[in-house]
């Protein structure tokens, strides 16, 4: 296969745009909403941090990984074309499959929740009470980021660039408020290092985790990108890596931020603790302040995540794995706007039917066993096409990919000991997918879809 196919859409994002998409599509709702989940699992600030840092380091070892995948095969669909080219068209059918019935619905429900509460506590209006206000809101900005990416890469990409700025410089500034400003607010260095009051199970950890990674997640989806961006041999694993790294270290920031101010019980009680860390340290005016930049972030994120994703149904569908229809690319704006309307409506469906905490376990509970198939990927790759042309190979190679993927089969396996339930519904669905595709494109291929 041709590892330059990119289904005819043109190539316009650089080095430094790609950068803002990895860091703005992954600074979303995370790490202003999973804390409060996180601290409610795992009472410990020093465990607390810890997942955090592991967490860093799981994604990072993923990032690394995938690099390699991305100089080696730019492709548009990302992960798809990487479990298509290591596992065969079945595998990459289903994480389609799943993208579709579970992931990205789930994805940009959980984003734009967290831009509706954020909106409507900017306004001094409570999200709890006006329950319906905030998911009329949430669903608002689904359609909005799906009209703004039908009308042009550039467009979008440039949103979400502007957006990255001022959220990453918002996270800066309360990182550093805190830390100048918090001891006179009643904030305490002992916040960091106070024990929990029970044992902190293993089960509990791993659920923790799986928070943890919905807030990291998205330091992949620019692969998704891939065939649009410049120079993708050297241009895609430099900005995963560069994005991924400057990702990791302002959310262990903001996360030791939120403890010095806040003690770890309050964390747990507090979804929305961006605001209330704010409130602490200047009132009502520091809510309205990080309030209006959390929906920016959250709205940045849901941009470049209507952006990126919908291009792994175009890849389907350009492949002869999914309906010819949602491979077309718009006559004027050169985008696949038949896969983001799909993608949207989705996601509208979603947000107005489940929780914040629902929406975003499903996500990573779904969608990370591809993450580890597609960098398990890498082994099989190295044997069967020693030729491929790879400009970058990872760091550390084995150990860092087998971290990942150990990593992953770990938490997995937790959830499904300690969630059963949940677990079970969501990998059914997936499962769900093998018949349909035996049934509607195993004997498909691409040339017959031209």
């Amino acid at each position: 296969m041709s590892q330059t196919r990119s289904g005819g859409l043109p190539r316009r994002l650089g080095l430094w745009s790609s950068v803002a998409l990895v860091i703005g599509i992954t600074i979303g709702s995370g790490i202003f909403r999973s804390p409060a989940g996180i601290a409610r699992l795992v009472p410990s600030p020093t465990l607390m941090l810890g997942l955090w840092v592991f967490g860093g380091v799981i994604t990072l070892c993923g990032a690394l990984s995938l690099a390699e995948l991305a100089a080696a095969l730019p492709e548009t669909g990302g992960f798809y074309a990487y479990l298509r080219e290591g596992w065969g068209r079945m595998p990459a059918f289903l994480f389609g499959w799943s993208q579709l019935v579970l992931i990205r619905a789930s994805a940009l429900g959980g984003i734009a929740v967290a831009f509706g509460d954020y909106f409507l506590r900017s306004i001094g209006v409570d999200p709890v009470t006006h329950y319906a206000a905030a998911r009329g809101l949430s669903a608002a900005a689904i359609a909005f980021a799906a009209g703004v990416n039908i009308v042009g890469v550039n467009l979008g990409a440039a949103i979400v660039g502007v957006s990255t700025v001022a959220k990453f410089s918002a996270l800066a500034v309360l990182v550093v408020a805190a830390l100048l400003l918090g001891g006179a607010h009643g904030a305490s260095w002992s916040h960091l290092t106070t024990p929990s009051e029970a044992p902190v199970g293993v089960g509990s950890l791993g659920l923790a985790l799986v928070s943890v990674l919905w807030a990291y997640d998205g330091f992949g989806d620019l692969s998704f990108a891939g065939g649009e961006v410049k120079e993708p041999q050297r241009n895609l694993p430099r900005a995963i890596i560069i994005g991924t790294l400057a990702i990791i270290g302002i959310y262990v920031s903001t996360n030791v931020a939120y403890l010095y101010v806040i003690p770890i019980a309050q964390v747990g009680r507090s979804p929305l603790v961006a605001a209330d860390t704010m409130l602490a340290l200047f009132g009502q005016a520091g809510v309205v302040l990080v309030s209006v930049f959390v929906m920016i972030s959250s709205f940045s994120s849901l941009n470049g995540s209507m952006l990126a994703s919908p291009r792994i149904f175009f890849a389907m569908a350009d492949d002869g794995l999914f309906f010819r229809s949602i491979a077309k690319v718009h006559p004027r704006f050169k985008t696949p706007h038949v896969a983001i309307l799909l993608a949207a409506v989705l996601g509208m469906a979603l947000v107005l039917s489940r929780s914040f905490e629902a929406l975003t376990n499903t996500f990573v509970l779904a969608i990370w066993p591809f993450y580890a198939g597609a960098v398990a990927a890498i082994f099989r790759l190295r044997r069967i096409r020693p030729d491929l042309p790879r400009p970058y190979r990872v760091v550390g190679y084995p150990i860092v990919p087998a971290v990942f993927v150990a990593a992953v089969v770990w938490f997995v396996v937790n959830a499904a000991i300690n969630d059963t339930f949940n677990t079970s519904v969501t990998f059914a669905l997936i499962l769900a997918g093998i018949p349909v595709y035996f049934l509607a494109f195993a004997g498909s291929r691409r040339s017959a879809m031209l």
